[in-house]
């Protein structure tokens, strides 16, 4: 018998030279008492005998010592996939030999060929908490056991079809716990079948979208040491975000984020442990936006993503939703174009029409803030307005140039290289403050998420701060000097009214408004303007000139001309 474990190793390492450095004597698997992990036999000193035997053997695999466990297991979920054993919706083939190690039911001396346990008498059994320790609930690992097919490649969407060598299909064409793992082969780690530097196995199989383009797949960025290391949940972790790949996510086994194998069940975890500063650079550092006041805030929603849920009006907010992390990079783009950072995203078009991917950035902040009930204007308007697809609208009376080229054609107060043509992000507006912040809408200090202050407080004393976000892109001296309007002066300096007093920033919804009485953003705040013997509106006489009906802190405005 002897002789036959000797022949036996011999055939699994494959050549002499390949002992130590691959074969399984070197490897956790040898349960032998001269085995190098920490779980292993007290005494036995054969090799091979924990899993095969020359006589009396299973016959579900060759020469098989050991029988499976009898258990059902919880499978993973497949609402996000369409990776399922057709059949019985369990393990089988050689998954199952795997298993009856790794469910942590049957002991690990357990063997048929000897009627008492082999390992050391006490019935010993792959430890909970150890890495090598699944348990009978499989809905946090990848799924097994199911057809890999040209059919499942297409409704999946993601998958290459055949999969790539080495990662190989069962005689079932079922994807396996050996279509990634060879139990005999320790070289790469894991026992996996070929080397994971830069997700070389993962993308054997899948093939998503973007991902060769994407920063996660050619950041050189490395871990700076402080904090909490974003790739522990990885037995050896590669040095950089492009080498760690899928990993620096993902979590084949015991993924704490089940649906999507993610290694934290806080969706925003998987993305703020490397965008805290400690491994994306400081300018992409997002964590610090999430900690103030005015935020998109990932934080107060979990388990509500899904790469399968309606784009029109979702009512949480996810770092996925806005960013794909298969295919986000750092390509620039000039308005209205959608940059890299959100690339391969879904969103609504200018005409509520659901678009994947968006092609414009504004597309992506309609998916929350357009069609959805849950959004107020936060200012009682003359006009009232909650949707920003509308107000946007380019038929509009007037709208500032977000989803096109604005209708004002002399506008002296803009500061170049903006013209009267120029077509402006809503990122221009709302984005986190602060010099060297990371580009878009994730925090800030100013209500909306806007990048600076925009006092809309009735009196408010008028300053160059307090108005930062109008005087970002329109001249202050230009509105002082009341070059668009000869009254500008006297009502923001002299008389303390905010812009917003009359103007409504986004634009006005050519179904409630017209050119006559909403041309220049007019829309007025019944908090501060309010109607003069029953009279309120403004009406626009030309260029530069119009008059106004309404009463505002005290004084009337009746037919009042400029």
């Amino acid at each position: 018998m002897k002789l036959y474990f000797i022949v036996l190793l011999y055939i699994f390492a494959g050549t002499p030279g390949y002992v130590t450095a691959q074969s399984i004597i070197s490897s956790k698997h040898n349960l032998s008492v001269s085995g190098p992990g920490s779980v292993k036999s007290t005494s036995k000193s054969e090799i091979c005998i924990f899993c095969h035997t020359p006589h009396n053997s299973n016959p579900q695999v060759p020469l098989w010592n050991r029988n499976n466990s009898n258990t059902i297991y919880t499978i993973y979920d497949n609402s996000v996939s369409s990776s399922i054993n057709a059949t019985t919706g369990q393990p089988d083939g050689s998954s199952l030999v795997c298993l009856s190690c790794h469910d942590g039911t049957v002991a690990l001396g357990n063997v048929l060929n000897s009627a008492t346990d082999i390992f050391d008498g006490a019935g010993t059994k792959m430890p909970v908490g150890s890495r090598g320790f699944l348990g009978t609930n499989l809905s946090d690992d990848h799924p097994i056991s199911f057809v890999y097919n040209s059919a499942l490649s297409v409704s999946d969407g993601n998958l290459k079809f055949p999969p790539e060598y080495p990662a190989t299909l069962d005689e079932n064409s079922k994807m396996q716990c050996t279509s990634c793992h060879n139990a005999h082969n320790n070289m790469y780690g894991n026992f996996l079948v070929a080397s994971n530097e830069f997700s070389g196995l993962c993308i054997k199989c899948h093939d998503n979208n973007y991902w060769d383009f994407s920063s996660h797949s050619t950041s050189p960025a490395i871990w700076n040491g402080s904090g909490t290391n974003p790739w522990i949940h990885v037995e050896t972790p590669f040095a950089s975000v492009s080498q760690n790949a899928c990993a620096n996510c993902h979590k084949p086994h015991n993924a704490p984020g089940k649906a999507q194998l993610l290694k934290s069940t806080l969706e925003e975890n998987n993305c703020l442990d490397c965008h805290n500063g400690n491994v994306a650079q400081a300018s992409k550092n997002i964590a610090s936006e999430l900690t103030k006041l005015y935020k998109h805030n990932v934080s107060g929603y979990n388990l509500l993503h899904s790469p399968n849920e309606n784009t029109a009006g979702v009512n949480h907010v996810e770092c996925e939703d806005c960013h794909n992390p298969h295919a986000a990079n750092s390509t620039t783009a000039s308005a209205p174009n959608a940059n890299g950072a959100l690339k391969g995203v879904a969103g609504i078009n200018q005409d509520g029409v659901v678009v994947n991917p968006v092609s414009y950035e504004y597309e992506l902040c309609y998916r929350c803030h357009a069609d959805n009930s849950l959004f107020a204007s936060t200012t009682t308007r003359q006009i009232e307005q909650n949707n920003t697809r509308l107000e946007f609208d380019i038929s509009n009376p007037s709208f500032h140039p977000v989803a096109g080229t604005g209708k004002n054609t002399n506008s002296p107060s803009l500061i170049a290289p903006l013209t009267e043509s120029s077509i402006i992000y809503c990122t221009d507006c709302h984005a986190s403050n602060g010099t060297n912040a990371p580009a878009g809408p994730h925090g800030s200090i100013y209500p909306s998420i806007l990048k600076y202050q925009y006092v809309k407080a009735d009196n408010t004393v008028e300053s160059s701060s307090n108005y930062a976000l109008c005087y970002s892109c329109h001249s202050r001296t230009s509105i002082l000097n009341d070059e668009s309007f000869k009254e500008h002066d006297t009502h923001i300096r002299e008389e303390n009214t905010p812009c917003n007093a009359c103007h409504d920033p986004h634009g006005i919804n050519n179904a409630q408004g017209n050119s006559i009485n909403n041309s220049n953003l007019i829309n007025f705040d019944l908090n501060i303007v309010f109607p003069n013997k029953g009279k309120l509106r403004f009406e626009d006489r030309g260029n530069f000139r119009g008059r106004c009906f309404l009463t505002c802190h005290g004084k009337r405005h009746n037919n009042l001309s400029y």
